[in-house]
């Protein structure tokens, strides 16, 4: 008899606990919507002065796509040698043009400030997800070519021979500062350097460079790229 007792007793306790937890867990929470909506309260300084009231779960998801990064000025330079070849006398004229300085983007597009810049900057990934900046003479600029033309790219690699443009010697300094590479090629996938010819090479060697360049947009066909 007393064993059973004991064991009651013990049961007892061991079952309150959780009951005076759950008793102490809605207490908070009736206290927390009480203090909501009964005790006065307002809206940061910050946020009176928007009209919040047509907010739905769209109009976010919306305002936080519309919130993107700042275009580069790579795209600058980008969207000047993917258009046609009277855009290369834009910054050979342009003769007090320091390129070891930032520029702001309208010198790229001689001077044009209503450009929508995203939407250029969207239009030349999609278009020329893989750009090669090329000489015809580098032996390094040929081989890094090959090799891009045995995947069969779509859509293919946007070549620049910079040796056969007026401003190539100012984008040979641009792109040192804009990409951290001074020779070339220099081959930009979605926008962004991956190096040279040995760069190149060695991402097509540890069969990392099918993946990376289908990210960008640029699928391969061939059996090379397997």
């Amino acid at each position: 008899m007393a064993v059973q007792y004991a064991r009651d007793s013990l049961s007892q306790i061991g079952y309150s606990k959780p009951i005076r937890r759950r008793r102490t867990t809605t207490f908070f929470l009736v206290l927390l919507v009480g203090t909501l909506f009964f005790v006065p309260w307002e809206l940061p300084s910050s946020f009176q002065d928007l009209d919040l009231s047509g907010i739905s779960r769209s109009n976010v998801v919306q305002l936080m796509k519309s919130k993107k990064e700042p275009v580069q000025e790579i795209y600058g330079l980008l969207h000047l040698v993917t258009e046609d070849h009277e855009q290369e006398h834009v910054l050979s004229n342009a003769v007090h043009l320091d390129p070891t300085v930032p520029l702001d983007l309208s010198v790229y597009a001689a001077g044009d400030t209503t450009l929508d810049w995203q939407m250029e900057q969207d239009t030349i990934n999609k278009e020329y997800p893989v750009i090669v900046f090329s000489k015809t003479y580098c032996p390094h600029s040929r081989r890094a070519k090959e090799l891009l033309k045995a995947y069969e790219l779509h859509p293919p690699p946007k070549i620049i021979e910079v040796d056969l443009r007026d401003d190539g010697n100012m984008i040979k300094h641009l792109l040192t500062r804009l990409t951290r590479h001074s020779t070339f090629p220099n081959i930009l996938v979605g926008g962004k350097s991956i190096g040279g010819s040995d760069n190149l090479h060695a991402l097509h060697a540890d069969k990392s460079l099918k993946r990376l360049l289908g990210e960008a947009g640029a699928v391969a066909h061939s059996k090379t790229s397997q």
